[in-house]
């Protein structure tokens, strides 16, 4: 690289300030979330026409081994971001998955081992709290159905900001534990995630905090490209022909769309169709009941599924999601509770990765788009998994074998095994033999 590029990539961003989705009003780069001519979300606006043909496929995969390879795209002004690490998680081909559902293409994304808190949402509170930074904000805040009050306290931690997250108070300890660990302020609320993103609204206008997923929304969802980003760059540069991805507010759905287009854009991947797939679980589905009655419109619903991380009843970029879904000829499904459970246990026992009830949403849409034949064996899909099945073991208790007890003896073990052997591994039952 000559140091003349080096030096564009290294000093220059590229964002030039946020802009109306709806009406195309544009606004600083502050942290403002909302139009205030026709109320519709504002996301960054960039200029990438100096990018094309400046940088290359070798700059990015000289720099670091996370989300900041992508600097260039993202809206920071910094060369010094929050970097923990993040990102750059594996891309595996499936082999007894893929055979099992009859895929000759089939690849998962794992940021169900992303870091540090083993879901996709490190990559978007990184990006957040790099630019609440900036924009100076000392207390950073967040609405979170587990995985986002995990994120953002543990960076927050190691940015040195002060943190108050809000949770809604039936979450999985899991997810609580691994917020409190990190010495935040926790507020548990009564209430669903979409009572709490309320209630937030009001403390930010009132504090003045930076919250993530609030008034900083539109730097915070930037985050998400970078899933587009390097399942590009993993595929040997190329773009996938299919992605199914879970939908909770639709953000992370539409992000990874955006992705793919700007990495066209600057001239880094070819352009190809593809197709968009998303997941929904039943208790929790108001993007796939819109997209099954051809409606342009959500209808928010009250969550009732064990999947509370996407379980969004009223979903931000819901319409957004819907549009994708249907320009690029994909799918929007939904799946029961049970089906989730069961997506959850075919991704262990087929491929090792131990995934949250989202990523059992996922796995259980993929394998119902496939018998409905929405699915082409042939085609190259990427399923993404967005977080680790640690965090909700609550969901499975009661659905998996338990272990058989036995004594210190071998006549002992010989007896559980005969058992073992002859029994389902789902009759399994606990006891002294």
């Amino acid at each position: 690289m000559t140091q003349a590029i080096s030096q564009l990539l290294d000093k220059t961003h590229y964002f030039k300030g946020l802009k109306c989705k709806e009406c195309g009003a544009e606004y600083e780069a502050k942290a403002i979330h909302v139009c205030e001519y026709c109320f519709g979300p504002l996301e960054v606006n960039y200029d990438f026409s100096s990018l094309r043909g400046r940088i290359t496929r070798q700059d990015i995969e000289a720099g670091p081994n996370s989300i900041w390879r992508y600097r260039q795209f993202l809206p920071v002004e910094t060369n010094d971001p929050i970097d923990m690490g993040t990102g750059m998680t594996p891309l595996l081909k499936s082999h007894r998955l893929a055979r099992q559902l009859g895929l000759k293409n089939l690849y998962i994304k794992n940021d169900a081992v992303n870091m540090p808190t083993l879901s996709f949402k490190d990559r978007v509170v990184s990006v957040a709290l790099t630019r609440a930074r900036e924009l100076g904000f000392t207390t950073v805040s967040c609405a979170s159905t587990g995985n986002l009050a995990n994120s953002t306290a543990a960076i927050a931690a190691r940015a040195g900001l002060d943190c108050c997250v809000f949770i809604p108070s039936d979450l999985e300890a899991g997810k609580v534990l691994g917020t409190l660990i990190y010495g935040p302020t926790v507020m548990s609320v009564h209430g669903n995630y979409d009572q709490v993103n309320r209630l937030c609204s009001e403390v930010a206008n009132t504090h003045g905090w930076g919250f993530v997923n609030i008034n900083l929304r539109p730097y915070y969802s930037e985050g998400s490209k970078t899933l587009g980003y390097e399942v590009a760059e993993q595929l040997g540069w190329e773009l996938p022909d299919h992605i199914v991805a879970p939908l909770a507010s639709g953000s992370l759905f539409t992000k990874i769309y955006k992705g793919f287009r700007e990495f066209v854009e600057v001239g880094l991947v070819a352009d190809k169709d593809v197709r968009f797939s998303g997941a929904q679980a039943e208790g929790c589905s108001p993007i796939a009941q819109a997209y099954r009655e051809n409606r342009d419109f959500v209808t928010p619903v009250k969550p009732s599924t064990i999947a509370k991380s996407i379980a969004i009843g009223n979903p931000a970029d819901g319409a957004y999601a819907l549009d994708i879904a249907r320009k690029t000829n994909g799918n929007i499904e939904s799946v029961t509770d049970a089906e989730i459970v069961a997506g959850m246990k075919l991704l262990a026992e087929t491929e090792g990765i131990f995934t949250e009830t989202a990523g059992g949403t996922t796995i259980a849409v993929l394998k119902k788009l496939v018998e409905a034949g929405k699915i082409n064996p042939d085609e190259k899909t990427v399923v993404y998994i967005t977080g680790n099945g640690l965090k909700t073991v609550e969901a499975v208790q009661g659905a998996i074998a338990e272990p058989f007890t036995i004594e210190p003896k071998l006549e002992s073990f010989e007896r559980a095994l005969e058992r073992a052997q002859t029994l389902d591994r789902l009759e399994w039952q606990p006891s002294l033999v």
